[in-house]
């Protein structure tokens, strides 16, 4: 049998548009829909919609405070049902964070069961987890049966979800926010309720206030796990006057002295966000890797409460030094960011300050307040209207009775007899039998006088914006009531200081283990430590054409200074040097020096001594040694040289005498206090030369006399008395040295 041969397909009409422009709609498409449903909150009720539905849809499962709770099954399965289709373990997760007192400052989901812990452990699948809103989700979801918003189709028609919550607490800011959208990003810290409710009740007197004002009442943020901000007062204000910002928090921490002169830092919080398990785990890293010098041991000894224990390597260690080493190294000091970017009124993405956002909640509070006294309106001018029709037939009982058992339509004819409205007449005829019993004239009277009293009141309120304000401001105050500083889920968690100061030296000298060690430079420039002071170097190896230069004694805590013929001086970090394996690393991997440059002389910086510093044509001047510190590659410029003079000489200021040995073998004494002191310059004229350059300088006591090195390598001397046909005077061009060596260096440099 053969295959039935199927009609033609009449081809689809085919449409062309141009690839950029399907693109540019495409993606803009997609940008939209993730800044404004999933990426950024709202400025009123503060939060996403995934959020958003998450509450309203136990609001549906009457799930409120002190109701049982119910497994986080049946709410995922419903609110994915209903109102987000994006699947259930994005669902869970949102709901988990909501639950988490360490993630949310005012948890808005009361959970039972494991829902994750500081440490990072993930949160138990939703069939073993329960739940149920909190206090803090029933006051944002307050007035939402009574038209207090607007509500819009959920995404397949069959239902209708709210589009905002009426947010009677200031979520925004008191919870916070964390969210990537397409080309913009929204980090919201938490923030203390109480605060915030004060802020506003002073915006709503003074509604111009600017955020600075505003800052009176919100120091800043307040997170769940405590902290301490060290951020100064003037960068706190400009992060809430511009809406960006970030802030500086760091840990809690404790002395508590142990036995025999001993102690220990213990840390009781840390800072927002941070994983405690993946803290010590770096901790523990760094301390193997020798990097934390000053600490011997962590100890995590935390149970409900966070207690990590930091064990000092020796009872002499600096305890505010040993915290400020693992606050520059760990997360132990966390910098947490602000952007208040927020969909005002539901649709514009925007950045505002503290007083704009609280503003926007204000305004919706109001408007939320417009919106249910206006449905409570409706509600009491429609029972009035029914008890003016019951009072009319309490009145005639026997006459209405007879017209429903007797007219075979009752509605019109009741209309018609007691000229009662639709509304009325619908009232009695829908009225059970049982409730014939209770129609007494003066409970009907009594329930119409209250009424109309109400009633006077919510038509005052729709007509005045002061009343508006003085009901939005007493609703302001029982959240403040409710979550005061003196309430356990109100008081502050987080306060301020300033950063200690301590000294750069010691700060980077901790983050180094102190050992001796020996630099080892070649002829080329190539630099490598040994471990210990090697006194014996023969047995070290060299790249091709390179040998030995010279080698001196340091620590790995060490600073080494590199006077360059540039005139800069550069500093380089012995830790930062390669070790003894291999011929080491050129000297210019580590700092910026050009290539037509060399090395004058490289030593140790020890901090207190003075230099005489000389360029080749004849220019110098002393130096304190702390003044050729620089903290950059570039180095720092001490000696002006311009090509093709330059930097060529160095010596140790000790004594009262300056030598000074030109290229052409002349040599000149003169009184060092005629060598001015500066931190930067050219210098004066030391030597007088006509065809010649300077070789080398050096200071010495006089009545030591002047010490050199010979050709061999020995010491050689002249007394005072031997010097006295080279005595003179500064820019002599001096006498012939003899006896001095023929290279023209007095070989003692750097001492």
């Amino acid at each position: 049998m053969g295959k039935r041969q199927l009609p033609p397909e009449e081809p689809a009409e085919i449409h062309e548009v141009p690839l950029r422009d399907a693109l540019e709609e495409r993606y803009l498409a997609y940008a939209l829909s993730t800044i404004m449903h999933r990426a950024l909150p709202d400025a009123r009720d503060g939060l996403k919609p995934v959020h958003r539905r998450i509450l309203y849809g136990m609001r549906l499962l009457r799930l409120d405070p002190g109701t049982p709770f119910k497994k986080s099954a049946k709410i995922v399965g419903d609110v994915m049902g209903s109102f987000h289709p994006h699947g259930d373990q994005a669902i869970y997760d949102a709901m988990v964070r909501l639950a988490q007192d360490f993630s949310s400052r005012y948890p808005l989901v009361d959970g039972q069961g494991n829902f994750g812990n500081v440490d990072g452990d993930n949160a138990a699948a939703y069939r073993y987890t329960e739940a149920r809103m909190t206090e803090v989700a029933r006051l944002l979801l307050e007035g939402i049966d009574e038209d207090g918003v607007e509500f819009r189709a959920n995404y397949d028609g069959q239902t209708k979800e709210p589009s905002v919550l009426p947010g009677g607490f200031p979520n925004l800011l008191a919870n916070g926010a964390q969210g990537i959208a397409v080309g913009m990003a929204t980090s919201i810290p938490p923030h203390n309720a109480a605060e915030l409710c004060d802020a506003a009740l002073h915006l709503i007197e003074k509604p111009d206030a600017k955020s600075k004002a505003l800052l009176k009442w919100v120091k800043g943020p307040d997170f769940p796990t405590g902290g301490i901000i060290v951020d100064s007062k003037e960068a706190i204000t400009e992060a809430y006057m511009t809406g960006r910002g970030s802030f500086r928090t760091r840990a809690r921490w404790t002395q508590e002295e142990g036995a025999r002169g001993t102690w220990v830092v213990v840390i009781t919080e840390i800072p927002w966000l941070v994983q405690k398990s993946r803290l010590v785990e770096k901790i523990a890293e760094l301390l193997n890797e020798k990097k934390l010098p000053l600490v011997g041991d962590v100890r995590d000894e935390s149970a409900e409460d966070i207690r990590l224990v930091i064990e000092p390597k020796s009872r002499a260690v600096d305890p505010e030094l040993m915290m400020e080493s693992l606050f520059r190294l760990t997360e132990l000091e966390s910098k947490i960011p602000l952007n208040l970017n927020v969909l005002v009124k539901g649709r514009i993405p925007k950045v505002l300050g503290l007083a704009e956002c609280l503003r926007e909640w204000l305004d919706h509070l109001r408007d939320v307040l417009l919106r249910r006294s206006n449905y409570r309106k409706e509600q009491i001018e429609h029972r009035l209207e029914v008890l003016g029709g019951y009072l009319i037939a309490y009145l005639n009982i026997d006459r209405v009775i007879k017209i429903i058992r007797t007219e075979d339509e009752p509605k019109p004819a009741l209309m018609k007899a007691f000229k009662l409205t639709e509304v009325q007449a619908d009232a009695i005829l829908n009225m059970r039998l049982r409730s014939l019993r209770k129609l007494e004239e003066f409970e009907i009277r009594t329930e119409d006088k209250n009424l109309r009293a109400e009633l006077k009141g919510i038509k005052g309120i729709l007509g005045s914006e002061t009343e508006q304000w003085s009901k939005v401001s007493e609703q302001v105050r029982k959240v403040r009531d409710i979550f005061g500083p003196k309430t356990p889920l109100g008081k502050r968690r987080t306060t301020f200081a300033d950063a200690p100061e301590h000294d750069l030296a010691a700060i980077e000298e901790a983050f180094v283990e102190r050992e001796p060690c020996t630099v080892v430079i070649s002829e080329k420039g190539w630099v490598r430590t040994l471990k210990g002071h090697v006194a014996d170097l023969s047995g070290l190896t060299f790249k091709t054409d390179d040998k030995l230069d010279h080698a001196f004694f340091a620590e790995t805590t060490s600073k080494l200074l590199v006077f360059a013929t540039n005139g800069r001086f550069y500093s380089l970090d012995v830790a930062k040097l390669p070790g003894g394996r291999g011929h080491g690393e050129p000297i210019r991997m580590f700092i910026d020096m050009e290539q037509e440059t060399a090395i004058v002389s490289l030593f140790v910086n020890k901090g207190e001594r003075k230099f005489l510093i000389a360029s080749s044509e004849g220019q110098g001047f002393i130096v304190k040694e702390e003044d050729c510190v620089g903290n950059t590659r570039k180095g720092k410029q001490v000696l002006n040289v311009e090509m093709p003079n330059e930097a060529c000489a160095i010596a140790t200021v000790a004594g009262d005498t300056v030598a000074v040995i030109g290229t052409n073998h002349k040599m000149v004494l003169f009184p060092l206090d005629q060598v001015p002191e500066m931190a930067r310059g050219r210098g004066v004229r030391l030597q007088k030369y006509t065809s010649a350059s300077l070789s080398d300088v050096a200071t010495f006591d006089s009545k030591a006399g002047l010490a050199w090195k010979d050709s061999a390598g020995r010491d050689q001397s002249m007394s005072w008395k031997e010097l006295a046909d080279w005595r003179g005077n500064r820019a002599d061009a001096g006498r012939l040295a003899h006896g001095l060596p023929k290279s023209n260096k007095f070989g003692r440099g750097v001492e």
